[in-house]
């Protein structure tokens, strides 16, 4: 599928797909990519249309032009919210929990500003690879109001409680190392690089069996949430749907015959 295929359903999104791997980009540049009601509408309705389709491995989400992934939400719009339009049409929240929930990983290639919406953008997705040149937060205090797309529950799972209050109450900014260092981000790769760098850790998932890896990511989200009897359950019950998959008898076949696996995601 091509670049621009989809463009008759999307105003704000590009979306590519090359070699099991989805590339989204958000397409707001004359705003810093900023997210309108219509763009979360549309990054949701691409995250749900990208995991229905089988030849799909891998999501990955940047921002158009070199200056933001997503430098937050539209302030006009959060500026003439009400109080119950927070349960209207478009809920970030559940745009954010869907796309965390995808069946099929997701990797945020931060080229900038992640800010506000876009630092919950970032963070909703599995995998961060950003330039050496991204700056990222929750400045949502400062308009009086908090992050309410998942920063408050997402955030500290990331960085830790104590990490996450400060940045979260001070609003402040931070470069792409110090996000690095806190464990906010996968990998820090020079700006030029940062594409390729980015299809490469893509390439390397999509090269393993899919339904395993949708398998181990149900266990890993659900790691957080629950205690270590359950946990373990779960990934009992998972690795049981494994051992009959086509998938596992490739691998352990390849192994044997030691030669590369050709997985197929059945």
């Amino acid at each position: 599928m091509a670049k621009g295929e989809y463009q008759k359903d999307f105003t704000h999104l590009f979306i590519e797909i090359e070699q099991h791997i989805a590339l989204i980009t958000i397409n707001r540049p004359e705003v810093r990519n900023a997210m309108n009601p219509e763009s979360w509408a549309e990054l949701g309705a691409a995250v749900k249309r990208l995991n229905q389709l089988p030849e799909v491995r891998v999501i990955m989400i940047t921002g158009a032009g070199d200056e933001a992934f997503v430098a937050g939400a539209d302030i006009a719009w959060i500026r003439d919210r009400k109080p119950l339009d927070i349960y209207g049409d478009v809920a970030v929240q559940d745009v954010l929990l869907d796309l965390y929930r995808s069946s099929k990983p997701v990797i945020a290639i931060v080229n900038g500003f992640a800010l506000g919406g876009g630092c919950e953008l970032m963070l909703a997705c599995d995998l961060r690879i950003a330039s050496d040149r991204a700056k990222m937060g929750q400045p949502e205090v400062n308009l009086g109001i908090l992050p309410a797309g998942g920063g408050t529950q997402q955030l500290p799972k990331l960085v830790g409680l104590p990490k996450a209050k400060e940045l979260i109450l001070t609003g402040e900014i931070i470069h792409a190392q110090e996000a690095h260092r806190i464990g906010l981000v996968n990998h820090v790769v020079p700006h030029e690089e940062l594409k390729e760098r980015a299809y490469e850790l893509a390439r390397k998932i999509a090269s393993k069996p899919p339904i395993t890896i949708q398998m181990a990511k149900i266990a890993l989200n659900e790691s957080v949430t629950t205690d270590l009897p359950a946990g373990l359950a779960l990934e009992k019950s998972l690795q049981a749907i494994l051992f009959g998959t086509k998938d596992k008898q490739e691998g352990t076949r390849a192994f044997f015959e030691k030669r590369k696996p050709g997985f197929i995601g059945e």
